[in-house]
């Protein structure tokens, strides 16, 4: 990282504390020549509300082998860095690659991220590409946060801080999200203008979210809305965007790869992942792919695995921790473009311990400080209200276990035998505090997402049936299950035979008995991919997730979980 990096530490840190721009340039004076143009793209991807530096130092490991730990984040020290690197070239763009909202930290969630888009705002934000997270709290909810406004789709009421809240000033693109009358529903595509008469070069951005998006929200979030293939989308739109006359293409896409070398390291040599299908098929137009969704940060020339296609693929990693900064060179006169340079750049706070001296810091933009903080305060009351205590740390993990244990006991009224809770909805740890104290703040940035515990009831068979589910494709984590249900399972064993002696307190379970099960709203509509959620009858809905998670700890008996639910007994 040092290495690569500072080629550019002067010129970062002479603008790293300048003030920031509420807004994206203008349209700016003609170029002087018509020789080539270099444009700046600012890539960021999975931001998900993270208003405050991370609490946690960004572990990163050099090109050379050597794992550092940096103080890194925080949307302040996010806009001094956009700033900075925008301002090595007269023309810019920042761009996200989805989920810049949900599945965030209580200061934004708590206000339905209202604060996150007011702080894009102010950081300059061009355009955000939706990701799955944007559909968490629904599609209107999304138009709300998109166009401003303070009409109540969700438990939370909105405007709480800010009551002229006005939604983004940057534009949301959904190339393949469908809605019934034929359209999308946000824009597939924008085109940005820079300079005049024969120097004007022209931007397409395409922005997209991944097909299966809707195996990853609530499907009633997401009902009336069909998400199309990625590539074929991308690729339909490419003759209009030509017609419109853009020198240079960019695909902002919420799907990624995963990356088990540097961050920084330009090798694309361990790429893998579910974005590598889209680009083999991508048409080789494009000139760059901002990508996000694994929350791994690379940088590819992709023409070093597919000559045909020249273009680059970046990621920033997640949490505001990185940024891409991106040399994009337009010839106006023949209309091509080409990426001369791609770097991660770690958003390192100047004022935080342990930062590098080596890499470039960013410092604080003091009126984004001020606006985060308003939020801060607001939220604090409730984050700082202590809800129990517990004798240790919960990994995310163990955590899933308390869940489940705490969603059965939030259910008893209404007949739950069992619980299950999904990996993907436990978005943190839990570490108390000195005294063991845990307080909302921690319970809520483990389970952001407001969702509501239903109860049905399913036969043995149904119940098979989903752990089943768990088995199919290349999916790692299992379903956290409630004290007092338990199950081996064999990967190697033929599909349909992979769940081993499953038992509810000690007695097998009958594939013709019925059994009362809870699970959250996400699950029970079918998320994850566990469509056998949605069977199921005498529906009772029950509380709101966090509300049980915090009867839970708050009760006096409350008890570490025990890890042996679940036994691997795979075949080696």
């Amino acid at each position: 990282m040092t290495r690569i990096l500072l080629a550019t530490t002067a010129a970062l840190a002479l603008s790293a504390c300048a003030t920031v721009p509420q807004s994206s340039p203008a349209t700016s004076a003609a170029a002087t020549s018509a020789a080539p143009v270099t444009v700046r793209i600012v890539g960021l991807n999975d931001f998900h509300g993270n208003l405050e530096p991370q609490p946690r130092p960004l572990v990163v490991t050099t090109p050379d082998g050597q794992e550092r730990s940096l103080p890194a984040g925080g949307a302040a020290y996010l806009a001094s860095a956009v700033n900075a690197l925008r301002a090595q070239d007269e023309y810019s763009l920042v761009i996200s690659a989805g989920d810049l909202i949900s599945a965030s930290p209580l200061a934004s969630s708590l206000f339905l991220d209202e604060p996150t888009i007011g702080a894009m705002n102010r950081i300059g934000l061009d355009f955000n590409a939706v990701g799955n997270h944007e559909f968490d709290r629904g599609a209107d909810e999304l138009r709300r946060i998109a166009d401003g406004g303070c009409a109540v789709h969700t438990l939370r009421t909105p405007c709480a801080v800010e009551p002229d809240f006005a939604g983004a000033d940057f534009g949301f693109l959904a190339a393949n999200v469908a809605t019934a009358d034929g359209g999308t529903l946000f824009p597939a595509y924008a085109i940005r203008r820079f300079g005049s008469g024969a120097d004007e070069i022209a931007i397409a951005v395409i922005g997209l979210t991944l097909e299966g998006t809707p195996s990853l929200v609530s499907p009633g979030g997401v009902a009336g809305l069909t998400f199309r293939d990625e590539a074929e989308t991308i690729n339909a739109l490419i003759p209009a965007i030509e017609a419109e006359g853009a020198d240079a293409i960019i695909v902002s896409i919420h799907q990624g790869l995963v990356n088990s070398e540097g961050f920084d390291d330009g090798n694309c040599g361990a790429l893998s992942g579910d974005l590598r299908g889209i680009l083999d098929r991508l048409d080789p137009r494009v000139d760059l792919v901002l990508s996000g969704h694994t929350h791994n940060a690379y940088v590819c020339d992709y023409a070093k695995v597919d000559p045909a296609r020249p273009f680059w693929v970046t990621s920033a990693g997640s949490r505001g921790t990185m940024l891409t900064d991106i040399a994009l060179s337009i010839d106006a006169a023949n209309g091509t473009a080409h990426v001369t340079d791609a770097h991660n750049i770690v958003v390192q706070n100047a004022d935080g311990d342990g930062r590098d001296a080596a890499l470039p810091a960013f410092a604080a933009d003091a009126g984004i400080a001020a606006y985060v903080a308003r939020y801060v305060d607001a939220a604090r009351s409730a984050s700082e209200r202590v809800v129990g205590r517990l004798s240790g740390a919960l990994d995310t993990r163990m955590l899933g276990l308390v869940i489940a244990d705490a969603q059965l006991a939030a259910t008893r009224d209404s007949g739950a035998e069992i619980a299950f809770m999904n990996a993907g909805g436990v978005r943190a740890p839990i570490t108390p505090g000195a005294d063991g104290a845990v307080t909302f703040g921690d319970i809520y940035t483990s389970q952001p997402f407001g969702n509501t515990l239903v109860t049905k009831t399913f036969t043995g068979a149904q119940l098979l049936a989903i752990l089943e589910q768990q088995f199919r494709g290349d999916r790692a984590e299992l379903l956290s299950v409630s004290q007092g249900f338990t199950y081996g399972f064999d990967r190697a064993a033929p599909e349909g035979r992979r769940v081993v002696d499953p038992m509810l307190n000690g007695r097998a379970i009958d594939p013709d008995a019925a059994y009362r099960v809870t699970m959250n709203s996400f699950l029970a509509g079918g998320g994850d991919g566990f469509t056998t959620f949605e069977a199921g009858r005498d529906t009772v809905i029950g509380p709101v997730d966090v509300d049980a998670l915090e009867r839970w700890i708050g009760a006096a008996d409350a008890a570490m979980p025990v890890r042996e639910r679940v036994r691997d007994l795979t075949r080696r």
